[in-house]
């Protein structure tokens, strides 16, 4: 059985820049290249509605910002808002945005070569943080 879900273009470009947002931010904070890689493999293997929004072929994810800052400024409060709005209308899949995103940072967090950089672990935290502010 399928269900119907609709999202307006805006929500799902919502969601796809706060994911994309987050792997981004982690390599702004000093991931390896190889974990970001891996990061955004998780984004584009999700399944669900998540899934289809994340994969889809998109020019919409906008992350302007020059600095580690400004780009925090705008993606972690992009990740409560993409929680929030799958929340209030689809519970299933704010689950599985939120892990779909946890597994991508812990992905992108992860050199090969032992420990995160302190960077980069407080990145993680920052951004656990902003999915876990809409509950």
């Amino acid at each position: 059985m399928s269900v119907t879900i609709t999202l307006t273009d805006q929500d799902k470009s919502t969601l796809r820049t706060a994911a994309y947002g987050a792997v981004s931010l982690m390599a702004a904070a000093g991931a390896p290249h190889k974990g970001i890689t891996q990061g955004s493999i998780v984004l584009t293997s999700a399944t669900g509605l998540v899934g289809h929004v994340l994969a889809a072929k998109s020019k919409d994810i906008h992350l302007p910002g020059k600095t580690v800052a400004e780009l925090a400024d705008q993606v972690l409060p992009g990740l409560t808002a993409a929680m929030g709005l799958l929340g209030e209308q689809y519970p299933e899949e704010a689950e599985n945005f939120r892990g779909t995103v946890l597994v991508a940072v812990e992905a992108a967090a992860q050199s090969g070569k032992g420990e995160s950089s302190p960077a980069v672990a407080v990145m993680v935290g920052k951004i656990v943080a902003a999915l876990d502010a809409a509950a």
